[in-house]
């Protein structure tokens, strides 16, 4: 059963999104993206008030994704990065990513905070930052 609505085009839409963030980290690394994309439409908390939607979450500005500037986040999606979204659509969720809001690719270490949220793990290149579940409950 779905954590949020998404249709096929939402499907498709995220589906993008987790190729054009992370395809070089793999399936588990696609998979954790759409774990932070999903965790913001929950959320409704911090920088995430009233992003309610795919579309919402993709295109947030400021604070949404690099990757929807450029080209490649506008080819069409394919069937094994839908697989994936379809699978972080339904609630699956992926450590250290389970209830992270943010995530980005640093020159060197992870650092402990990022913007005052507690790093959760790297995975390959990237660092995940979760909130504290008494200012982002509906995330955990």
């Amino acid at each position: 059963m779905a954590v949020i609505k998404a249709n096929s085009r939402d499907v498709d839409m995220l589906a993008r999104l987790i190729r054009a963030e992370a395809e070089g980290e793999g399936d588990l690394g696609m998979l954790m993206v759409g774990n932070v994309g999903v965790n913001r439409i929950l959320s409704n908390c911090l920088d995430f008030r009233n992003i309610r939607t795919m579309r919402d979450m993709v295109f947030q500005s400021p604070g949404g994704y690099e990757a929807v500037q450029k080209p490649y986040f506008y080819q069409r999606a394919r069937d094994k990065e839908r697989r994936l979204a379809r699978r972080v659509v339904n609630g699956e969720r992926q450590h250290p990513a389970s209830n992270a809001l943010w995530f980005f690719r640093p020159s060197g270490n992870c650092p402990g905070q990022w913007f005052n949220q507690r790093n959760s793990g790297r995975y390959k290149a990237h660092c995940f930052f979760v909130p504290t579940p008494q200012d982002c409950p509906r995330v955990y």
